[in-house]
Order: structure tokens, then sequence, then C-alpha cells
């Protein structure tokens, strides 16, 4: 196959912590895809090396290809100037790669997809079939263990951030 013809899917996200619900959206991204990138974004509301979070991925599923979000900007948000300003340093990280398709499960998909000018694929938008997310996990990972790796879990045990919950 030719590169014109391959479809090349990416997502972005801190994977603070990676859970069932990013498992299940790069699946589908595997499944769809001739190559599948993800990029694993710095955070602070987690206390794991980007590093780390990107061995979950990598370990889980080694043919994906990881990219690192280090230092983002740290204005964000839908509105056209947060858009731009994001997605310049997306497209400064992404380099040479030239996706056809942005898997998310999120609202920003639609201004992502439009920059970059790729197919928005939305995966469980609504978290029927997978329903979790990160801050449910960190807010109380004892109850919502079941949603991640135990892996995942021994690395989070007693390293979540708790302050910005009061």
């Amino acid at each position: 196959m030719n590169n014109k013809n391959k479809k090349i899917g990416f997502t972005i996200g801190k994977f603070a912590p990676f859970h069932k619900g990013h498992e299940y959206l790069i699946e589908t991204a595997l499944e769809e895809m001739d190559k599948v990138i993800v990029v694993v974004y710095d955070t602070d509301i987690i206390d794991i090396p980007t590093e780390r979070r990107a061995e979950w991925i990598k370990r889980k599923y080694p043919n994906v290809q990881i990219k690192f979000a280090h230092n983002p900007p740290a204005q964000y948000g839908l509105d056209e100037e947060s858009v731009n300003i994001q997605m310049k340093y997306l497209t400064n990280i992404l380099e040479e790669e030239k996706p056809t398709h942005f898997y998310s499960s999120e609202k920003y998909g639609k201004s992502v997809s439009e920059y970059m000018n790729v197919i928005d694929r939305r995966v469980d938008n609504e978290r029927k079939i997978i329903p979790i997310s990160a801050t449910e996990v960190r807010n109380n990972l004892e109850a919502k263990k079941q949603w991640i790796e135990n892996e995942v879990y021994l690395d989070c045990k007693d390293k979540l951030k708790t302050d910005y919950l009061f």
C-alpha cells in the first residue's frame, strides 16, 4: 500500500490514568487504521511521569507510535485563539506525519479535526459502552480500579494528587 492511501489515525490525551475507555478508543483506531499515533501530554494532575504513562499504552499496544507533548501551552479551550495555539503546538509534535483521522471521545474532536483537515472519528462520545473517565478514576481509585490495568493501579496508588479535589 502506498503512503497516499494509508489511513493514519491519532489521538491525544493525558492518560491520567490510562483506563478501559482509552483502551477502547485505541483498539477501535487499531482496527480501522493502518497506523495509529498516540500523543501523550504532560500534566500536573497526576504525579506519574509522561514517559511512564506512555509505557502503559505501549506495553498494551506495541504497534502504536507514541509521541510526547512536553510543556504544552497553558492556554486551552474551544475558543478560536486557544484552538489555534494548541493546534500549532500539536502540528509541530506530529512533524511529518499526515494523519487522516482523529480519534476522541471529547468535544474538542471537532476542533482538532477541522483544524487538521482530517476525519473526526468519535468513539463512545457519551461513554455508554465504557462508562468511565480518568477524572472518575482519580476521584476514587479504589472504587474504580476495575476500569484500569493492575500495573496502572499499582503506579497510581498513593501517587494521585488529591489536593485539587478540595
